[in-house]
């Protein structure tokens, strides 16, 4: 409900503003991109908002936007506050020589966790938990010495946490999302065009065109 409020926001807000608003302000579509919707809105008062909805990837932003030479700077505010991966006790278990369990704050288990596991000797191992989580596989003789894991989805990794076997190989961990979604626009460039945006991510050039009546 909160992304369809403001994709309609978005995308009914000042149609007809576009040609009368002075420099960039307006509002803007994601163009060119298959699968996916997105748009920016950049009202006269310097404010702005956002999203993007692109599979099951759901994001959103406002805040302040300026312009200078051509560049469109935008912050996100208040400022997002990133995800965080805390470690719960480890327990035992003798179902498997390891297994991991990401779970959100109230219990439930979180499927499609990105886990890369180093071992003593060779290269990494990369896998994903399910909701009920993951297990070493038994062919698997080499021993974990330590474990990342990420939220692919938003780019988001965490530090390396120690595997101590002798302590525990019952893993869990809790993943608290907090600002989870709200998107930092903190070192994108956004290039002012000919009734358009460009906006540089990932190594992409997104085309954002202004919307006309």
């Amino acid at each position: 409900m909160k992304r369809t409020i403001m994709l309609l926001l978005l995308l009914a807000s000042g149609m007809a503003a576009v040609a009368a608003e002075p420099g960039p302000a307006g509002t803007y579509r994601l163009t060119g991109e298959q699968d996916a919707a997105s748009g920016l809105r950049l009202r006269p008062d310097g404010h702005f908002q956002y999203f993007l909805i692109v599979g099951a990837l759901d994001e959103q932003a406002e805040g302040r936007w300026s312009v200078a030479d051509g560049v469109v700077t935008l912050t996100t505010e208040p400022t997002p506050v990133p995800p965080a991966f805390t470690r719960d006790p480890s327990g035992k278990t003798s179902s498997a020589a390891l297994t991991v369990r990401v779970h959100w704050p109230e219990g439930h288990g979180v499927a499609g966790t990105d886990l890369r596991i180093g071992f003593d000797e060779g290269p990494p191992l990369v896998d994903y938990t399910q909701e009920d989580g993951w297990s070493l596989p038994p062919d698997q003789k080499r021993t974990p010495r330590w474990i990342e894991l990420k939220v692919p989805m938003h780019d988001f990794t965490s530090p390396p946490f120690p595997i101590d076997l002798a302590a525990g190989n019952a893993l869990a961990f809790t993943l608290t999302p907090n600002d989870l979604g709200i998107f930092d626009f903190q070192g994108v460039r956004i290039e002012a065009a000919e009734g358009a945006l460009i906006v540089e991510r990932n190594g992409a050039r997104l085309r954002y065109q202004a919307v006309r009546e």
